[in-house]
């Protein structure tokens, strides 16, 4: 990165052109065009805005009292001199993206979409885009935080020009994964603005095709689609009416989509490998293992923690209960949307995400500055570390020596770690060497321990009852 970028904030969405996001000495600043910024002072001064503020619904936003950070000229002055309005917006502790989301939170972030274009009606105001990029997550909770997105509605219009957009964004990935189990984070990582009815239905089987409400949302715009094209314009041309009878055609409107949201709403049961995983362990050995993780961070206290492997997600929630903030990452989307079931069902502030810690989450979109990868946003920002039932997997199934995962748990705690050490005896190791055994001879506790001492010191040793499983609390040196 250029000095005069770090000088200036980093850029994190330009793609609004009322505006642009930067970070800037870590706030979060909204650069708004001078032709913008009588609409959103408007919408900033209304009860609107002010209700789902109060209502966690809307990120906190105030204009900010300082000059805007350097820009490139699309959103600095114009050619005429005029600045820019500057927003100053609270923070969102970890930034997440819909490429690391289960489909659970998928459809929660739609549900709040929707809520957001009813209540927004009520006002006057409508949303002028629909996509999961303006959400964030706050724990298991969705918070809107793209302003700009709300304009004045002209009380006669009866069309939302973002219908296709909510469609592609999140009917249809909701209507792969409930179908084809396709996960939002192929979807995503390949398809910015969601997928097109003609590609859902070339990944959907004929069955699923045929049935509501992929049938109105992809298959008929898919066979109609020649048509469309003939149309042209006529087709999206805005029309303005009687402002009651436009006022009911959008409440229908948003009434059928929340009604085809919920019959795309996730199974709560779905089959995977790890679903069933702490099932097998031992109650004993289970009970020994939390109450053991629970009592070392009582003690240690951290304000943020950080689950690598979190499964359904139990240890993420008890580490919650000891007043920690906690992001939770698992490879399996499958387990992670029980974890966020698990997080929203008590409320506890656990973030669960979809990400395999051996391929985190890489930069994506333009010049890859729109979406940071997972390890960029990680590194150093949490005080303890878990890394429980994982290490093993990435030694024998991603091949990674144990020296690179203790440099990788240095570099993303500031203080702790608490990892475990699965001997070669343990029937899991086994089940997953499958017969490998001469390749895997030098895994052993002493070579574990001193792989882990480059950076830590080991400063409490637990044996899990039943098992030759040990339990570590390291402490990274300086």
């Amino acid at each position: 990165m250029s000095g005069s970028r770090e000088a200036t904030g980093k850029r994190l969405s330009f793609r609004d052109p009322d505006g642009s996001l930067v970070e800037l000495d870590g706030e979060v600043l909204r650069i708004v065009r001078e032709g913008a910024a009588e609409r959103v002072r408007t919408f900033l001064e209304s009860p609107l805005f002010r209700g789902l503020v109060d209502e966690g619904l809307l990120v906190p936003t105030w204009p900010a009292q300082t000059e805007p950070p350097g820009q490139e000229p699309a959103c600095g002055a114009n050619a005429a001199g005029e600045r820019p309005l500057v927003l100053r917006h609270e923070t969102v502790e970890f930034p997440s993206y819909p490429h690391e989301w289960p489909a659970e939170m998928l459809w929660e972030a739609g549900r709040l979409t929707l809520e957001l274009c009813e209540r927004s009606l009520e006002f006057g105001f409508g949303l002028k885009d629909a996509t999961p990029y303006n959400v964030l997550f706050r724990g298991p909770r969705p918070v809107f935080v793209d302003v700009l997105s709300f304009e004045p509605r002209e009380p006669g219009d009866f069309v939302w020009t973002a219908y296709g957009q909510f469609v592609r964004t999140f009917l249809l990935p909701l209507a792969l994964w409930r179908w084809a189990r396709v996960p939002p984070a192929v979807v995503f990582s390949a398809y910015r603005e969601g997928l097109a009815p003609e590609q859902a239905v070339r990944w959907l089987g004929t069955w699923a095709r045929l049935r509501p409400p992929v049938l109105t949302l992809a298959t008929l715009p898919h066979w109609l689609a020649g048509w469309a094209d003939r149309m042209g314009e006529r087709l999206h041309r805005r029309r303005i009416g009687d402002a009651e009878v436009a006022g009911h055609v959008l409440r229908r409107l948003f009434r059928g989509l929340r009604d085809q949201l919920e019959r795309l709403q996730p199974p709560a049961s779905r089959d995977s490998e790890w679903a069933r995983y702490e099932e097998a362990i031992p109650p004993q050995a289970r009970r020994a293992k939390h109450d053991w993780v629970v009592g070392t961070l009582r003690r240690l206290a951290p304000k943020t923690v950080l689950d690598l492997g979190c499964n359904t997600g139990s240890l993420a929630q008890a580490a919650a209960g000891t007043g920690a903030r906690v992001v939770a990452v698992d490879r399996d989307p499958v387990v992670v949307g029980l974890a966020w079931r698990r997080a929203a069902s008590v409320g506890c502030d656990v973030l669960p995400l979809v990400v395999d810690v051996a391929r985190s989450t890489p930069a994506l979109g333009w010049r890859n500055l729109e979406c940071r990868s997972f390890l960029d946003r990680a590194q150093g920002r949490f005080d303890c570390v878990l890394m429980l039932a994982l290490i093993h997997h990435l030694a024998v199934t991603e091949h990674i020596p144990v020296g690179e995962v203790a440099a990788l748990t240095r570099d993303l705690t500031r203080r702790f770690a608490l990892v475990e050490f699965v001997p070669q005896d343990d029937p899991m190791f086994c089940r997953l060497v499958r017969g490998r055994d001469t390749l895997f001879a030098s895994w052993t506790q002493e070579t574990f321990e001193a792989a882990f001492r480059q950076w830590f010191d080991i400063v409490d040793v637990a044996e899990i009852p039943g098992s030759a499983r040990r339990l570590y609390c390291m402490v990274r040196r300086d």
